[in-house]
């Protein structure tokens, strides 16, 4: 055969492969659309779940942060600035405890719109406050000449949503107070107070508070004292820590969690915040959080998926490669929709079965199909249980991948480093000018 002959066959194999990889191109572009709309949908679901959230929030309560017991009076400085004026300004004399404790038991009480579940909880909580010192309850005059005069004290109670409160019980040295709504404080009006009597000058003062309360997610207390304790047992067994402040100890099992804070003073400045009307105060928090949630797995999953296309089409392309066995570019276009509606799958059945069983389905479903369609496109069960074998280790990599996350950079760096290893040295005696249909490199 002339050189002349050889160099346009040469011309010809090197047009066909990049025919190929252009229409390779192509494909991958088409299946990148396709996670793209995969993934918004994902994110469709997220926000339904929020409108889900919401619609509960609405019907019953929201996120509470509890603050109180506190004293509360109104007062009123009157004063002359001269002969001819009388200027006057009302104030309110805010009084923490100081001591505040908080026990109680907050029990999970889901609720369900449609498909989605939102972690509700019913809180059964006593809670006790001393005061010693009543001094701030009886300011001094601002302005010279001034005169103050104070109504009565009022034992307040705040609550973010009022309408989560159940069931109420107020007492002082064991008798029950009369209980109305609102706190008469404009900067946490939502909760309830109470009309108390003065103390006698050196006499402590002990209220116990007894609530239910109900909210969505989060329970978080304020505190607003010279020393807080808050003890809180559930049988959720999934709490996310929060707030300003970590519980002093913990333990969490299968039967739930126990937790204990320790707050004083010196540490937080709620009990002063507080005092001046502040919107923004420290809390101590728990949330009632769910292990693996589907959309957030499923999210997380689809940012691997072209990786994933990626390394399957490299597979392929090796096998073609070492055993001339050609595939058509309508192929890999097949093995990799069978690759994206593995998440479709996903995400689907995690709405109604754990996440971890829909993974083990959709994955097993994914491998099964893609083993039966090597073997006819490589040429044999044997290629294609060793294909079908690769996609399932890929699946499994992938699950650690979504269950590691603090490692998950390092596990995806090392995985694809392993790859381009093993495909380096399958090839690294392979000549690719050759195979290009160039001819040997002189």
């Amino acid at each position: 055969m002339s050189s002349h002959r050889v160099a346009m066959l040469g011309g010809m194999n090197n047009r066909a492969l990049f025919i190929k990889l252009a229409i390779l191109a192509v494909v991958s572009l088409l299946l990148c659309a396709v996670l793209a709309q995969i993934d918004g949908l994902v994110n469709e679901r997220q926000a339904r779940q929020q409108e889900a959230q919401q619609s509960v929030v609405q019907s019953q309560a929201g996120p509470q942060t509890l603050l109180g017991p506190l004293l509360l009076r109104h007062c009123k400085e009157t004063w002359s600035p001269s002969k001819d004026s009388v200027q006057t300004r009302g104030f309110a004399a805010v009084l923490p405890p100081t001591q505040l404790q908080v026990g109680g038991r907050v029990s999970p009480d889901p609720r369900h719109r449609g498909l989605f579940k939102i972690n509700s909880y019913a809180g059964k909580l006593t809670i006790a406050a001393r005061w010693d010192d009543f001094e701030r309850l009886n300011p001094p005059a601002e302005n010279a000449g001034g005169r103050v005069e104070c109504g009565d004290v009022i034992a307040m109670f705040s609550t973010s949503d009022a309408r989560g409160l159940r069931d109420v019980e107020l007492k002082r040295d064991g008798r029950p107070l009369a209980v109305k709504p609102g706190t008469l404080n404009d900067a946490y009006p939502a909760g309830l107070h109470a009309v108390i009597a003065m103390p006698r000058s050196g006499e402590a003062l002990e209220l116990s508070l007894a609530v239910e309360v109900v909210g969505t997610q989060r329970l978080a207390v304020v505190p607003a004292a010279g020393s807080t304790a808050v003890n809180l047992q559930s049988s959720w067994q999934h709490p996310s820590f929060g707030g300003r402040f970590l519980p002093a100890e913990r333990e969490v099992s299968e039967a739930g969690f126990s937790a204990r804070w320790q707050v004083s003073e010196l540490a937080s400045r709620a009990a002063a915040d507080a005092a001046q009307g502040k919107a923004e105060l420290d809390t101590l928090a728990v949330d009632l959080m769910d292990p693996v949630n589907p959309y957030v797995m499923s999210d997380r999953a689809i940012k691997y998926g072209l990786m994933f296309i990626a390394l399957t089409f490299v597979t392929v392309g090796l096998t073609e490669v070492l055993t001339g066995r050609r595939v058509h570019p309508v192929q890999y276009l097949l093995v990799g929709l069978a690759l994206s509606l593995f998440f479709l799958l996903l995400l689907s059945l995690s709405e109604h079965l754990p996440f971890v069983t829909s993974y083990l389905i959709a994955a097993g479903a994914a491998a099964a199909v893609l083993t039966q369609y090597a073997a006819a496109m490589l040429g044999g069960w044997l290629r294609g249980l060793a294909f079908g074998g690769g996609i399932a280790l890929l699946y499994g990599a992938l699950y650690v991948l979504l269950s590691r996350e603090q490692t998950a950079l390092v596990i995806g760096a090392v995985l694809l480093f392993g790859v381009l290893a093993a495909v380096m040295t399958l090839t690294r005696r392979l000549d690719w000018y050759r195979l290009g249909g160039g001819g040997a490199q002189e």
